[in-house]
């Protein structure tokens, strides 16, 4: 079969750690016996955080950003549109970059003729996909932006989101609670597929002080600040405890401020961002890794931990620690912005190293079960296949 990938989230040339998940799936899927290419959505208006007088170039940044790569064997067109600033019009976004999409899979399917359209996210790449006015079988996949963001706070984007799910021969979901909370918007087929990650053939050596670490976007909801906290709270009971923060985003000069308020600066380490492998090197190299976060789909990050003999812990309530937690032992949750009961979790943890292994031990286990790339791969191709015969 060949499937056309439809993707706002996706590696670029400026930012190869961007949507990395749907570039691995994509891997997975080829491995697996699929014939796939890439169309990513490539959105040229700078972030409105941008500088006015350094919009212009940032705008040109985007603009020249190549038509077309090949990464890791993969083909990928980019396909540029604009679209007004984030916030009430993302709902909208869909609308902006059809006629651009529509012309790039018209392209496509001279060179390659798709049999199905496999779009990451119903708002904006599937409402792109039906504006453009395509007919092909569609599959829609579900990460959590179109429940949690897209959905509740724009009423154009929950219509966009609703007729994505509608007009799809099937939705797929990263985990059951998402799959339920579709089906809560009209998504009447929907599968449930895991994402993977790759399993290191060794674990890496362990730090010399216990570290903590956060492989995420620098934003409100990874709560990474509850970590700062509950480092402080730690002090002096584990006075060599440090954390080991990778990602960055719009809340890092707010957390750097925390970090220095609570005089935790010499035990906190901001990383940046960094080139995949590097962030999978360095974190699996800490202790344990910690995300507390809300509004948490799924959580590549805590598999990709997991899978490097790191016990995990994230929020109760949330569909992703709780799905990876029925799989298997290795993940720990605890209750939402409650930094005492994070603080005494890791306490726990902290004051034993050999429960540290064991759980890093029943964390590789159920990684390896459950969430390799391969099953990934093999459950994406028959997820293809039932939509084609529906």
């Amino acid at each position: 079969m060949k499937v056309a990938v439809v993707a706002e989230f996706y590696p670029r040339a400026h930012d190869p750690v961007l949507g990395i998940w749907a570039h691995r799936q994509a891997q997975a899927a080829i491995a697996a016996g699929a014939e796939l290419r890439v169309v990513v959505l490539n959105r040229v208006v700078p972030p409105a955080a941008t500088p006015i007088l350094s919009r212009p170039a940032a705008a040109l940044k985007l603009a020249r950003h190549p038509s077309r790569l090949k990464l890791d064997g993969v083909e990928i067109d980019y396909v540029r549109y604009a679209s007004p600033q984030m916030g009430s019009s993302y709902g909208s976004w869909g609308s902006w970059a059809a006629k651009p999409l529509g012309r790039a899979l018209a392209k496509l399917r001279k060179e390659f003729p798709f049999d199905l359209i496999h779009a990451h996210n119903a708002v904006p790449a599937a409402d792109a996909v039906l504006t453009a006015g395509l007919t092909d079988p569609l599959v829609v996949s579900v990460h959590g932006a179109d429940l949690y963001y897209t959905a509740p706070r724009f009423p154009q984007g929950r219509a966009a989101v609703e007729r994505a799910f509608a007009q799809a021969r099937l939705v797929i979901a990263n985990g059951a609670g998402i799959a339920g909370d579709c089906a809560q918007l009209g998504a009447e087929s929907c599968e449930v597929v895991h994402l993977g990650t790759d399993l290191p053939a060794s674990r890496a050596p362990r730090p010399e002080h216990p570290t903590l670490v956060t492989v995420a976007h620098l934003a409100t909801r990874k709560r990474h600040a509850d970590v700062l906290r509950a480092l402080w709270v730690l002090r002096d009971r584990f006075p060599e405890l440090r954390y080991l923060i990778i990602g960055d985003g719009p809340e890092r000069a707010k957390l750097e401020q925390l970090a220095d308020s609570l005089g935790l600066r010499g035990r906190v380490e901001f990383a940046g961002q960094l080139e995949h492998e590097e962030a999978l090197r360095r974190a699996r190299e800490c202790s344990i890794f910690v995300m507390p976060s809300v509004d948490e789909a799924f959580g590549v990050a805590y598999i990709e931990a997991m899978a490097g003999w790191l016990p995990a812990v994230g929020s109760v309530g949330e569909p992703g620690p709780f799905e990876i937690r029925r799989y298997g032992q290795g993940m720990r949750i605890v209750p939402p912005a409650d930094v005492e009961r994070l603080a005494e979790r890791l306490g726990e943890m902290l004051e034993s190293p050999a429960l540290i292994a064991d759980l890093g031990n029943h964390a590789r286990a159920t990684v390896e079960r459950e969430f390799s790339w391969q099953a990934c791969g093999a459950a994406t191709v028959a997820a293809y296949e039932k939509a084609l015969s529906q």
